[in-house]
Formats: structure tokens, sequence, C-alpha cells
């Protein structure tokens, strides 16, 4: 199974590719595939952006056909804009995911860095290392934007896991099977 994950933006969206199921990952977590950012110029209007990202997601999609979208849901951001301008770039995410019948999974960004680190206020730097870590790559995905969208995907495939891997363990520990 193929997982996409996505920590969408209008300027920059990270994502990331996970084949699981063998590999040069921990058993059970899959391989990195692809992981990279899109970038969008500010200078251009907000539609053109939206437009930008959907063609960009929707060609993601098409080349590597995943099963499922991990997004990382929206924040609430002191700035409402913001919050409102995430909310159009989450929602022609979707919406391309929609279109190609995938399944969708949405985090919270604690949520992700809870799973994936083991502290929902970690910081870019730790959730990247423990992407590289999960993945036993040699070094965390360039920019942490790319990383982002990897560690969405990783949290799908952690919570969907009946066995999930600790964090800082060698071994995956038994637990309860998660639901989303």
């Amino acid at each position: 199974m193929k997982v996409l994950g996505v920590d969408p933006g209008t300027a920059i969206t990270g994502y990331g590719v996970i084949e699981t199921g063998g590999g040069n990952g921990t058993p059970g977590l899959g391989r990195l595939i692809e992981c990279g950012v899109f970038r969008f110029g500010r200078t251009n209007s907000l539609p053109h952006r939206l437009a930008e990202l959907h063609h960009a997601i929707a060609q993601l999609i098409k080349r590597h056909q995943p099963s499922v979208l991990a997004l990382e849901d929206a924040f609430y951001h002191k700035n409402v804009r913001t919050t409102l301008v995430l909310g159009h770039a989450r929602g022609v995410i979707l919406l391309a995911a929609q279109q190609a019948k995938l399944d969708i999974a949405q985090y919270a960004p604690a949520m992700i860095k809870k799973t994936v680190v083991g502290a929902g206020g970690a910081k870019k730097n730790q959730v990247g290392a423990m992407v590289a870590h999960l993945l036993r790559l040699k070094h965390a995905p360039k920019p942490a934007d790319a990383a982002d969208g990897v560690a969405a995907a990783l949290t799908f495939i952690l919570r969907s896991s009946p066995r999930m891997v600790r964090v800082g363990a060698q071994h995956a520990a038994p637990l309860r099977r998660l639901t989303i």
C-alpha cells in the first residue's frame, strides 16, 4: 500500500509517499518513495496558487497511485486569515484526493508530532530526526515541510497498525488496534 502524506500550505506544501510492506525501513513501516515540497509564488493570486496546488497534488497522485491521503488538519492560528487560507489549500488537496477515490485520514498537527516523536509539542527538527530514524534514512528529509508531509504519512501507518513502534524502542511494542 502507498500512503501520500501532505503538510498543506499556499506558499509551500510538503509531501511524502511511503510504500508499506518491507523495503529499507523498519519492518511494517515501509520505505520512502519520494518526498519534497511544492513552492508557489507569493506574488501570484490565491486562486492561481490554489489551481497550481490542485494540479501538483493530482499529478503526484497519478504518478504514485497511493491508496490513502494522510493530511495535516487545520490548526487554529491567531491570525484568522491565515487559518482561512490554509483551509482553502486543504480543500483543493481534499478535492484531488476525492477525485482519485483515495481514502482520506486527517490529523491535527499535535497528533502527528505525538505519534512520530512522542510529544505533541515537538519541534520541526525533532520531527525530521524521528522520520529519518523510523524510515532508516541517512538524513532527515529537507526542507522541514517535506519531513512534515512524510510524518503525516507515517502517522497513518503507525495509527492504523495493530503494532505501533514505541518512540526510542528497538522493537515494536504491542498496543490495542487504533481506529481512525
